[in-house]
């Protein structure tokens, strides 16, 4: 007789064994993989290391007029973060305030099947293309700069948030939308009255995260002349100055880490889940047990 472990194991197999078969089918030759660890270390070292940190200098125009310690401000990779940062921050606030209704029209414990799947068309087309594919369509139509990746990442926040949005309205209990029909209250009662509040931690927590996620994604889109720090990227990738991209590499990575991390911060206090613990600022520069320590003993 087979376990439930053994089977799990046995459709582990048959999954790797599939995805071989598939990906040989992809590969014509695996004999270019031969010299691809040698020509990656030749890479790093004569074009990659070390970065070229001058792109936290001032710029030479216009001349910066922050105070002297303070000059980084006028850095184009200060400059160009500060812009992806900008960019994500007002497609998710924008994305979020129309994704909502949509998403509410989505859900099929509130909404008819025509409607609710009317709706889901709506997000499934605008999440069907990737935001650059999105930017490089408004860059055609309203030039580059941030407008284009504002336009293009708000499009694509609509159909991905509202996705999350619809399945945390249908996976709420049904419950309180009883009592809502008991009531005679109508869909934008229930909806405004019921739903909202019942689901504001989970929309809230989904709001705060895809703002991480247009933050990572907001500097690609630049490569394409939707703004943001990705249009210095392509800019430096175009003159072959990688030492220069591997630099801005680094500092997009650290920004990444910090805005993750003050997410999941966020995150903690619309959390229901009280087998959760809070992150601890210790934990930014601490090893976890001795953070841990720290939080327990500050709490004591």
């Amino acid at each position: 007789m087979i376990t439930g472990f053994s089977k799990t194991s046995l459709y582990l197999i048959l999954v790797i064994i599939c995805a071989v078969w598939v990906m040989d089918g992809l590969v014509d030759d695996w004999g270019r993989l031969s010299g691809s660890g040698e020509n990656l270390i030749i890479f790093f070292r004569e074009s990659l290391w070390p970065p070229n940190w001058s792109v936290i200098e001032p710029q030479a125009y216009p001349v910066c007029t922050a105070y002297p310690i303070f000059d980084f401000t006028c850095s184009t990779a200060w400059i160009g973060m500060v812009e992806t940062i900008k960019i994500a921050f007002v497609s998710t606030v924008l994305g979020t305030i129309v994704s909502l209704p949509i998403g509410i029209l989505a859900a099929r414990n509130l909404n008819s099947k025509s409607v609710s799947y009317f709706a889901r068309f709506i997000l499934a087309a605008a999440r069907s293309l990737p935001s650059i594919i999105w930017a490089i369509f408004f860059v055609i139509l309203v030039g580059f700069g941030p407008l284009s990746g504002v336009l293009a990442m708000t499009i694509y926040t609509v159909g991905y948030l509202g996705k999350l949005q619809y399945e945390s309205i249908e996976g709420m209990s049904s419950i309180p939308l009883e009592a809502s029909n008991s009531m005679g209250l109508s869909k934008l009662e229930t909806a405004v009255g019921v739903v909202i509040p019942e689901q504001a931690n989970h929309l809230i927590s989904q709001a705060i995260f895809m703002f991480e996620y247009n933050v990572r994604h907001g500097t690609v889109i630049g490569i394409v002349g939707a703004g943001g720090i990705g249009y210095y990227i392509n800019l430096y990738l175009r003159f072959l100055q990688y030492d220069k991209v591997i630099a801005y590499l680094i500092i997009i990575f650290a920004v990444v880490l910090i805005i993750d991390f003050l997410s999941i911060y966020a995150r903690s206090f619309f959390s229901e889940e009280s087998d959760v613990n809070r992150p601890s600022w210790w934990g930014i520069f601490l090893p976890a047990d001795l953070a841990t320590k720290l939080a327990g003993n500050r709490q004591q």
